[in-house]
């Protein structure tokens, strides 16, 4: 096939043809929003660091989530911020903390709509870390184990449809999976944080989440980002516990990651594309060096193609807006 008969070109001529051949599109029902979840009434606060995003009460996340809905995005995602912390991090299994409510509020009101639950201790803790810690104030893995199932159970209790462990604390999605079954809710979807790195991309979401730790950092139990084989360890032994999905975080500095993942296991990947991402694409947009929606289009494209059935991102409801033509 050589020049002038072949000619790539005649394929990208027009939108018509460019639509009829692309090999990935992007779609509402591929996307899940993050909502941080806070007490109170009628708060919509914005989250300085990342432009779009807020700080919801419950009642405002469900007009959040009635939107997202008619907008085709597959799901919320949500994260709590408690009126109160404590060092084992109690609040994420109180049933009158935010996400408990969020998660009744929008299964009533929005009930077509999937709900997720975030499960760590980082946004309940008052050390910030994403669980108990030792006397020496490392992070205690198996006395956490235990805290992340009780939140797990409590979220189902509240009506999640899916929980997903964020800790990296080994064995957590056995633990969660076991303490789900006996709690009479086998049906509840495990979305395993699988593949966490300890990346500097997360800084925005902790300014929301209010979660960054008081001490130290947390690469003694997220990912080294030089590691890219340490992933199939990671991804199988969730699977081997219970995992029904498994996530890579951050997304676009991991697209090699996600592509060689997805030749090694079967279930749907989940990539996460994180608030360092959006910010530095909407900071740019801003700024006029880029055009905003194109590039957000695109980065979420690109993570589509290296492999991810599902993307949470906090651009969902503004890139459905632009599919739909809303």
């Amino acid at each position: 096939m050589s020049f002038p008969r072949h000619r790539p070109r005649r394929l990208r001529r027009t939108a018509a043809w460019r639509d009829a051949v692309r090999e990935t599109t992007l779609a509402p029902d591929q996307l899940v929003l993050p909502l941080f979840l806070v007490p109170g009434d009628g708060v919509a606060d914005p989250v300085a660091s990342m432009p779009g995003v807020f700080q919801h009460s419950v009642d405002e996340a469900v007009k959040v989530a009635r939107e997202a809905h008619a907008l085709g995005v597959a799901g919320v995602i949500l994260f709590g911020i408690p009126a109160g912390k404590d060092p084992e991090g109690s609040a994420a299994w109180d049933p009158e903390g935010p996400v408990c409510r969020g998660l009744r509020a929008i299964r009533d009101e929005v009930p077509g709509l999937l709900r997720w639950a975030d499960v760590c201790m980082c946004e309940y803790t008052d050390h910030g870390h994403c669980g108990v810690l030792t006397a020496g104030g490392d992070v205690d893995n198996d006395r956490t184990l235990p805290l992340l199932a009780r939140a797990a159970v409590a979220y189902a209790d509240a009506g999640a449809d899916a929980v997903c462990p964020s800790d990296m604390m080994d064995g957590r999605v056995a633990a969660i999976r076991d303490a789900l079954d006996e709690a009479d809710h086998p049906e509840t979807v495990i979305v395993s944080y699988a593949v966490k790195y300890a990346s500097a991309f997360y800084g925005p979401f902790r300014d929301a989440a209010h979660s960054t730790p008081t001490s130290g950092d947390r690469r003694s139990y997220q990912m080294d980002p030089a590691n890219g084989r340490e992933a199939y360890l990671e991804a199988l032994a969730d699977l081997d516990e219970g995992a029904d999905l498994i996530m890579v975080k951050p997304a676009g500095p991991y697209l090699d990651v996600l592509s060689s993942l997805r030749d090694v296991v079967d279930v749907p990947l989940v990539a996460y594309q994180v608030s360092g991402e959006y910010a530095a694409l909407k900071a740019a947009a801003e700024r006029g060096w880029l055009d905003g929606d194109r590039v957000i289009d695109e980065s979420l494209v690109a993570i589509r193609r290296a492999g991810a059935r599902l993307i949470i991102t906090y651009a969902a409801l503004d890139v459905a807006r632009r599919i739909r033509g809303a």
